[in-house]
């Protein structure tokens, strides 16, 4: 085997370097250096340098970067890290007590959209809330789907959940699928 062809079957690994995150990202976005030098006010030439490691960004600038490109702030925490820098929001932010008031508004915005049925999710899709006009909804439905954490995808496509109960499953189904897949190109999350 020449090194070649061992190369195109490595397994693809996580980018060494910013640089090689900031590429990902402005592919995901199909972007040109060009472009993205533009919007982020700086010259193309100088992004080529952060990209091939040439030259290193300052915290502004890998935030100003992450910004331009819409990156989600999980995933600037990634950028920031492989920058050489500390990160930015913590992980577990979202169940910080400062947000309670945050969940309160949804369960209040979901009881207040009576007598349609309304829920809220994380983002792999696991139900965090709904309002009481969901509970019929899953009547009968197999007790091991509605186990913790219930999985709204896969309730929706599972036979023993949703699916059975749905009358326009292929257009459901078609519209969940687009959205998952545009909430994978635009979070890249690898779950």
């Amino acid at each position: 085997m020449n090194a070649q062809s061992a190369t195109a079957r490595a397994p693809r690994t996580e980018p060494a370097h910013f640089g090689d995150h900031l590429r990902e990202w402005r592919q995901r976005r199909h972007l040109s250096q060009l472009d993205l030098a533009g919007d982020a006010e700086i010259s193309a030439r100088h992004l080529s340098f952060v990209e091939t490691g040439r030259a290193a960004p300052s915290r502004d600038m890998v935030l100003k970067l992450a910004e331009r490109l819409a990156v989600p702030l999980r995933e600037r925490n990634v950028l920031l890290v492989a920058a050489g820098f500390r990160a930015g929001v913590s992980a577990a932010f979202a169940r910080h007590p400062a947000l309670k008031s945050a969940r309160a508004a949804i369960d209040v915005v979901l009881r207040c959209t009576n007598p349609i049925r309304r829920l809220a999710v994380d983002r792999h899709w696991n139900l965090v809330s709904a309002n009481r006009m969901v509970t019929p909804l899953l009547d009968g439905i197999a007790p091991d789907m509605l186990a913790p954490p219930l999985n709204v995808m896969r309730l929706s496509f599972h036979p023993r959940g949703l699916a059975a109960r749905t009358v326009n499953l292929a257009e459901w189904c078609g519209h969940l699928l687009e959205r998952l897949h545009r909430q994978c190109e635009a979070t890249a999350d690898p779950e």
